[in-house]
């Protein structure tokens, strides 16, 4: 199965405020509750193709946007989900 991209925020306003940046953009995502398989400290995560979490994410910051963490979920049918967190900050844009 395709892998999914997720970000998660740190407050719902966050995640309103992203949502609301997003919607003048030609991305593809979704606002969902944050997967069982993620923790995070807000409810709600922005689901999105993986090969844009890095652009989603550039833009977000750069209006601000204050996000928690960058996940990529690989479903497994009926197995427990693999997790890997994303170090977008690696190359210091």
């Amino acid at each position: 199965m395709k892998p999914y991209c997720y970000i998660t925020f740190s407050t719902t306003f966050s995640a309103i405020r992203a949502e609301e940046m997003l919607k003048s953009q030609e991305y593809i995502y979704k606002m969902v509750p944050v997967p069982r398989s993620i923790s995070s400290s807000c409810g709600t995560a922005l689901n999105c193709h993986c090969e844009h979490i890095k652009s989603i994410k550039l833009y977000l910051k750069s209006n601000n946007v204050e996000m928690e963490n960058y996940y990529q979920v690989n479903e497994m049918g009926i197995k427990t989900p693999q997790v890997k967190i994303l170090d977008l900050d690696k190359d210091k844009e």
